[in-house]
């Protein structure tokens, strides 16, 4: 057994087998707790992670039946279903050993013991304990990884001179662990800048995790973010890492999280500062090292200087500052990114490879995109579905008259990024007629983080 590794909580009766279990196996451990009553085992399993249990079979005075072993099995098993129990008792058989290991016991030990054969057992149960939790902790960084290999990811494409500014500040910073901070309009493609700091990354073989903020609710965040034990709540069936906890060695991308109210501010930049989180229910700090890419479109410095963003906060956040331009500060990348998508979808609904004309590519070049390029991306993909020619022509890009107009004319000087926001949310809602799911579609962003707009803008 390796010196000093390994949590052991030892629950006998006996006064003497603690202090005989607790001298031996101290010398071998980093923590050996002990306890005469089984009744405490509930608050000492709440306080500490313990690696293995060694559990005597029964309490009461004169009982050799071992019920009340079975009975504490079956309740540390329901709080820690991943828990390393070892039964002890003075009167067992083969046919009580078969029944624990049935029970979910891992090992069983006869009093008194040989102290050779319990350090072997106990740096056997160690090992198990090892391998469940590392099963575990693949596990959901598995199941966070392939919710996020699902989510559409497109390459992040341009040959602008902006977009070439863009990746020059990329090029120089994604190889350090330093924070970054993605500043752009909606749709100018922040996850996508995200995602290739990440691939450039000293952390690229790690997972990448992102998380919408403004889509999480404000009573599940420290769940969502930090994780909860069984039990923490009501629906809380089993232990989950949260997000910063999935995505440590790897990068954690928190996009709109200029929409992050001053009290979720202030858990986030808690969490940051330590470097470590507690899930909802524990009181134990689980250590994080997480390269950290955040994202918004509000601004976030005027923010600041109206107390509706913390400082500190935003120290933590914007080591560098990448600003993304919009679509029409970059129009002359629209024929690359026509065809980048003509391609992609063209292949997603089985159809012939499509191209489009140059009298097409000019009225697309026309157009302010207030949704900027993933507006562009709506459109080529609605123009493959509706169009059966091999070249599109202008009449396959459709734009409502207020969208037409609103290509004529680029925004009026002093137009608020707020501004350009509500006026283009209003005016896709009312396309559809107020259907909040048509135009949250059409937005491409989910249902409650359009209400969560509408509720901004007092739509």
């Amino acid at each position: 057994m390796d010196r000093k590794s390994g949590k052991i909580l030892v629950v006998d009766d006996n006064e003497d087998i603690l202090s005989a279990a607790r001298l031996l196996i101290k010398q071998h451990v980093a923590l050996v707790h002990t306890e005469k009553n089984p009744e405490r085992i509930p608050a000492l399993m709440r306080d500490e992670a313990y690696d293995v249990i060694l559990l005597d079979m029964n309490f009461a005075k004169g009982a050799t039946g071992g019920e009340e072993g079975f009975a504490w099995l079956s309740r540390i098993l329901a709080a820690d279903p991943l828990a390393v129990v070892i039964l002890i008792t003075a009167y067992g058989d083969v046919g009580m050993a078969v029944r624990a290991i049935k029970e979910g016991a891992s090992d069983f030990i006869l009093k008194p013991w040989q102290n050779e054969k319990l350090l072997a057992t106990l740096a056997a149960a160690l090992s198990l304990r090892a391998s469940r939790l590392e099963t575990l902790s693949l596990r959901q960084r598995q199941g966070h990884l392939s919710a996020d290999l699902d989510r559409p990811y497109r390459d992040f494409l341009g040959r602008s001179a902006a977009m070439k500014e863009v990746f020059a500040v990329i090029d120089k910073v994604a190889g350090t662990d330093a924070s970054i901070l993605l500043l752009g309009e909606n749709g100018t493609g922040k996850e996508l800048a995200a995602r290739e700091i990440h691939r450039r990354s000293s952390r690229h073989r790690e997972i990448f995790v992102g998380v919408d903020m403004s889509a999480v609710p404000e009573t599940l965040f420290e769940s969502e973010l930090f994780g909860h034990v069984k039990g923490a709540f009501t629906d809380a069936r089993d232990d989950r890492a949260g997000r910063f906890e999935s995505a440590s060695d790897g990068t954690l991308f928190l996009d709109e999280i200029g929409n992050l109210s001053l009290p979720l501010q202030a858990k986030i930049l808690t969490a940051l500062e330590n470097r470590r989180v507690f899930r909802v229910g524990s009181n134990k700090p689980i250590t994080i090292d997480v390269r950290l890419v955040c994202a918004t479109n509000r601004p976030i410095h005027q923010m600041v200087a109206q107390n509706n963003f913390r400082q500190d906060l935003l120290y933590r956040i914007n080591t560098i500052e990448v600003r993304l331009p919009s679509l029409r500060e970059r129009i002359e990348d629209v024929p690359l990114l026509v065809e980048h998508f003509l391609t992609v979808y063209c292949h997603k609904y089985g159809r012939p490879l499509k191209t489009a004309s140059p009298a097409a590519l000019r009225k697309l070049e026309g157009y302010a995109w207030p949704g900027n390029v993933r507006e562009l991306q709506h459109a080529v993909e609605r123009a493959v579905i509706m169009s059966d020619a091999p070249v599109l022509q202008p009449e396959d890009f459709f734009f409502s008259p207020d969208e037409s107009a609103a290509g004529e004319t680029a925004p009026a000087a002093g137009t608020s990024l707020d501004d350009m926001e509500r006026r283009f949310v209003d005016r896709v809602l009312s396309k559809h007629g107020g259907n909040v799911s048509k135009a949250a579609r059409e937005l491409g962003i989910s249902r409650a983080a359009l209400y969560r707009r509408l509720d901004k803008h007092g739509l």
